[in-house]
């Protein structure tokens, strides 16, 4: 089966914001950086692509000029194990960025991020549709997700 990679394409920040990821999800690394050449469009020399990865997952940043930015149709949503994960992303991420509803945020170079519990999934997949629809009801009032939170609306505690 062929590799997909996501590409992320920047103006000129590429890889600044490669750096960037790489400083905030462990065992990520960049693995090479491309240069434009007399061929342009850009100035010979500077940055074309960083290839990088982030905890062993692929991606390319692309400096491809101005004509296109990141908007909320894409984002990459962060599997977090409990809620010391998701106050850490949530923290690093949204640092210069905009925090958004529901665990969303953008990040200082526009692109978003949800910042998700595993918990969420459990509680609004109960079998019990009312415990459900209480932690979806106190989601959608969220911007950083709180754990404890959603556990305690889902139980009615809240």
């Amino acid at each position: 089966m062929p590799r997909i990679t996501p590409t992320l394409w920047f103006d000129t920040r590429g890889e600044e914001a490669a750096a960037f990821y790489c400083s905030v999800f462990p065992n990520s690394r960049i693995t090479h950086v491309a240069h434009y050449g007399e061929a342009g469009p850009r100035p010979a020399g500077t940055v074309l692509t960083v290839d990088f990865e982030l905890d062993g997952q692929r991606y390319v940043a692309l400096n491809g000029g101005p004509e296109f930015t990141f908007d909320e149709a894409v984002s990459l949503s962060i599997d977090c194990a409990d809620q010391d994960e998701v106050d850490h992303y949530w923290t690093k991420l949204a640092e210069g960025g905009e925090e958004g509803p529901c665990g969303w945020l953008k990040d200082r170079y526009g692109l978003s991020w949800q910042v998700v519990p595993r918990r969420l999934e459990e509680l609004l997949a109960d079998p019990d549709a009312a415990r459900a629809d209480r932690a979806m009801k106190a989601m959608l009032g969220m911007k950083k997700l709180d754990v404890a939170a959603l556990e305690a609306a889902a139980d009615g505690t809240a």
